[in-house]
């Protein structure tokens, strides 16, 4: 049983429809526009084996919140993306994530920067292709182009899901191969399908707003600089304000988010998950 997120920069602008070697498929998985391997932080696999999962700090077999952050460098919604970070919020309690605890590391760490990638990766002894593919700041423009949230419940037929939860590549005991409890004989797809047919998931109070606006709980999240609420802004925040915006006709809407952007300066955008 584990958890991790996950950030998959692709070295190109816009959309686009794969073939061939740009899909990075097989043996060529390196030689694609994106990085399929990902820069991850997975508590378990950072050397925090207690934290997520039954009974342990955020126990899986209850309803929780997932709160992802996303965080720029100057701390405005247009700066450079520089960190992306994780609290949990289960039974009233607000649930940092924990720094991980990998024997070796200058620096033990609690979110999704650069830096923090690159020692991983060192670490590991995994290929940095995150680095490569142009890191945070070329996934913040991919964000600002726009995305789409798409959640699902899925098995995974090329590893099993062995990468999330188990120990992967299965021969790798040393730092980076294990990533959860689970058995490296686990996860196959047609024992998952066969044995728990009716397995489910339920997604609910879907929320964005400005950093720590979503969630609550006894233990304030972290609040990164940024600037404050500009006076003059409706709502206080270029996110608030675009919220207040009609929705039709298009060009009223396209006319408000115009007047948003030039009055507010606004903190980075949350996502409550």
């Amino acid at each position: 049983m584990a958890e991790a997120f996950t950030a998959h920069p692709c070295a190109i602008d816009g959309q686009l429809a794969c073939e061939g070697l740009k899909c990075g498929e097989g043996t060529d998985r390196y030689k694609g526009v994106c990085d399929k391997d990902g820069c991850d932080l997975n508590p378990y696999r950072a050397g925090v084996k207690d934290f997520y999962g039954p009974g342990k700090t955020v126990d899986s077999t209850k309803p929780l919140q997932v709160v992802t952050q996303f965080i720029t460098a100057d701390g405005t919604d247009t700066g450079d993306l520089s960190e992306i970070r994780r609290i949990f919020v289960q039974d009233g309690k607000v649930i940092q994530h924990p720094k991980s605890n990998i024997p070796g590391l200058d620096t033990q760490h609690d979110s999704i920067t650069d830096g923090m990638c690159d020692a991983f990766k060192g670490i590991m002894n995994d290929p940095n292709d995150f680095k490569i593919k142009g890191g945070l700041k070329q996934m913040g423009k991919a964000m600002d182009g726009g995305m789409v949230l798409v959640m699902s419940i899925w098995d995974d037929h090329a590893a099993n899901m062995l990468w999330l939860d188990s120990t992967y590549p299965t021969d790798k005991t040393t730092v980076g191969g294990p990533r959860g409890d689970c058995a490296t004989t686990s996860g196959k797809p047609s024992d998952v399908e066969s044995q728990h047919p009716n397995a489910g998931v339920k997604f609910s109070d879907i929320k964005i707003g400005d950093l720590n606006s979503t969630y609550s709980g006894n233990t304030p999240g972290p609040t990164p600089p940024g600037p404050t609420p500009t006076p003059g802004c409706p709502g206080g925040s270029l996110n608030s304000c675009i919220g207040l915006c009609p929705s039709t006709p298009a060009a009223a809407f396209q006319a408000c988010v115009g007047v948003c952007v030039t009055r507010c300066s606004s903190g980075e955008v949350e996502t409550f998950l």
